[in-house]
């Protein structure tokens, strides 16, 4: 999947005094408060790290509040949705109107009407939702599925997607894996990306 990527980063973690016997749960501590915002240090929502401290000697900053730096480096795994990146999602919600997902458990994402396509139309199937393929019935959206689409934004602050399934290299993931030379005769197909931690 697009929008996952992994950094080094070099880092100095600020603990109080206090910290000093039990630092490397400090340091753990720190780095989780990182999880799940977005940082624009990193250019990307922090989703996992692999710290590696290089010393255990910590250096005392001087101020009005004491404090030590301990110096490390940590492998970060970053989530950072471009527009025209290809995601996938589960569907949580489907309306008339709209698709509601959520990628990697963390980041809402609506679809709206307007970014369906006219493929798609919508019905209700034993009081179920569903958007169903005009060209081939087997190819549904529907509540748990793993929807793929094209990110048109993505707020940072709310950590919250704009998609779209215009695109022909959109829908369910499942569908578009088994039937890959419907369409892909003229579009490339996108690997999902793995990471071993």
């Amino acid at each position: 999947m697009e929008g996952l990527k992994e950094c080094e980063a070099n880092l100095v973690v600020h603990l109080h005094p206090s910290k000093a016997k039990s630092a490397s749960e400090a340091i753990f501590s720190e780095l989780s408060s990182l999880l799940f915002t977005y940082s624009e240090t990193f250019g990307g929502v922090v989703l996992a790290y692999d710290p590696n401290i290089r010393s255990n000697l910590g250096k005392v900053l001087p101020g009005i509040h004491p404090h030590f730096g301990v110096s490390l480096k940590a492998r970060l795994l970053l989530f950072n949705p471009k527009p025209n990146m290809l995601l996938e999602g589960e569907v949580v919600k489907i309306t008339p109107q709209s698709i509601h997902a959520v990628v990697l458990g963390f980041s809402s994402v609506f679809i709206g009407d307007e970014d369906i396509r006219d493929e798609f139309k919508h019905k209700i199937k034993s009081g179920k939702e569903e958007y169903v393929s005009k060209s081939d019935k087997k190819h549904k959206i529907k509540v748990g599925t793993i929807l793929r689409f094209v990110v048109k934004s993505f707020d940072e602050d709310i950590l919250h997607i704009v998609g779209s399934i215009a695109d022909d290299r959109t829908g369910c993931a499942r569908w578009m894996n088994k039937n890959l030379d419907k369409w892909t005769q003229s579009d490339r197909f996108d690997h999902c990306i793995s990471f071993g931690w």
